[in-house]
């Protein structure tokens, strides 16, 4: 309720005149004071939402160098907390702050949502940094300069680095049967020793990785560079982090280490954010400073304020990639499912759509309708409401038994 206060006190000059009915008005300036609504009362509960685009499957928003932040930027002015991975949010030497927006690793956000984990927000983290002993001198002195102007421009708390002792020599493939971009790293333990080195005499609790990735096919190369095809880094960085976050179950991200590409006039604008500079790096330091921490989930994750799959209240993927394990813990949830929204316009080499796995879905045309959705939703209104005969008829149901006798449904008063 506003309250006004329209009261004018009465001028001293009122007070001394021996007469009441002087002509002489006084002038009167009315000081007004209106008290607002506390509009920090909450009558819901926070409206969550999680954004995935699959990694290395050539989605035509998203597939590239950060080209779904503008989608996510929008739908975390809509939604009061989002929650996205990597691949969506990271844009090698750009990046873009969302304070209400979790940076959860692909592994952790498929662990949350089938309920094993839970998300604990944190004010920081104290990040530690792997590099692969395969990268070259100059190569690895850009890195750590990231780092340090990281540290000393943004504040960023990372406070130690590794050498790894082995060069992890990482390969990178297209898979010739699904079309999807993957890999391996050929030395995993000598990546595990090192986290485990940083986890154990540093502290710390989120972890950056910076593999030397081979020079790709110039051909693959510059069909990406057009805007076109799978990125093919984009798979093996996924197995490298969620080999991390498999094992030690902190925050993880990667970012590889490549020669500088040649100039390219007629680049894409979709890859361009990886044609700035030297490194991938500042996106990833940025993301981890403040990602949520992994607890698997127990009484205690309850009683910490974390973050449950239960929470969520709809799930936003690409049209035909609605199979990865995330994506359908969150459809098979049956007591808690949140709304599957599908987006058609944002396509990738799979074929995992709603009706070919059976699930229950809204499908929009894109990511316009698909946050005008959200936004219906989180007000509590049937988005099918907001299109020209979008509600039809409602139904009923017979409650007669096939043997012909009526059931009753009166309710006995006591």
């Amino acid at each position: 309720m506003a309250v006004c206060n329209l009261g004018c006190p009465f001028p001293s000059s009122f007070a001394r005149k021996s007469t009441p009915f002087s002509r002489k008005r006084s002038s009167c300036r009315s000081t007004i004071l209106c008290l607002g609504l506390n509009h920090s009362a909450k009558f819901r509960r926070d409206y969550t939402s999680v954004m995935i685009v699959p990694t290395g499957v050539g989605a035509s928003i998203g597939g590239y160098a950060g080209d779904a932040i503008p989608v996510a930027r929008t739908l975390s002015s809509v939604v009061d907390c989002l929650i996205s991975h990597p691949n969506v949010l990271n844009a090698a030497m750009l990046y873009w702050p969302m304070p209400n927006t979790l940076y959860v690793e692909g592994y952790a956000l498929d662990r949350f949502a089938e309920g094993l984990w839970a998300l604990q927000p944190v004010h920081q983290n104290r990040v530690g940094l792997v590099l692969d002993a395969g990268i070259e001198e100059d190569l690895r002195l850009r890195h750590l300069q990231v780092a340090d102007a990281a540290r000393a421009s943004l504040g960023l708390n990372v406070v130690e680095y590794v050498v790894t002792d082995t060069p992890l020599e990482v390969e990178m493939w297209v898979d010739p049967k699904g079309g999807q971009s993957t890999g391996r790293i050929r030395h995993p333990d000598s990546l595990l020793r090192a986290v485990r080195n940083l986890v154990n005499r540093s502290r710390v609790n989120a972890i950056a990785v910076v593999g030397r990735f081979p020079d790709e096919d110039i051909e693959e190369t510059d069909d990406y560079r057009q805007g076109l095809g799978v990125d093919i880094l984009a798979g093996v960085e996924a197995v490298i982090s969620h080999l991390v976050v498999r094992e030690f179950c902190i925050p993880c991200a990667h970012a590889p280490a490549l020669s500088p590409p040649s100039l390219c006039p007629s680049l894409c604008p979709k890859s361009a954010a990886e044609e700035l500079g030297y490194t991938f790096l500042p996106c990833v330091l940025a993301g981890l400073i403040n990602a949520p921490q992994y607890l698997e989930m127990n009484s205690a994750s309850l009683e910490k304020g974390c973050i449950l799959a239960s929470d969520v209240d709809s799930v936003i993927l690409p049209i035909d990639a609605c199979g990865g394990d995330g994506a359908l813990a969150f459809a098979r949830n049956k007591r808690t499912k949140p709304l599957i929204i599908a987006v058609e316009e944002n396509v990738t080499v799979l074929d995992d759509t709603p009706d070919n796995l059976g699930i229950e879905a809204v499908k929009v045309a894109n990511y316009w309708e698909a946050i005008g959705v959200v936004a219906a939703h989180k007000a509590g209104v049937n988005p099918h409401s907001l299109r020209r005969d979008g509600i039809k008829n409602l139904q009923g149901s017979s409650l007669k038994p096939a043997n012909g006798y009526a059931v009753s449904t009166a309710k006995v008063v006591l």
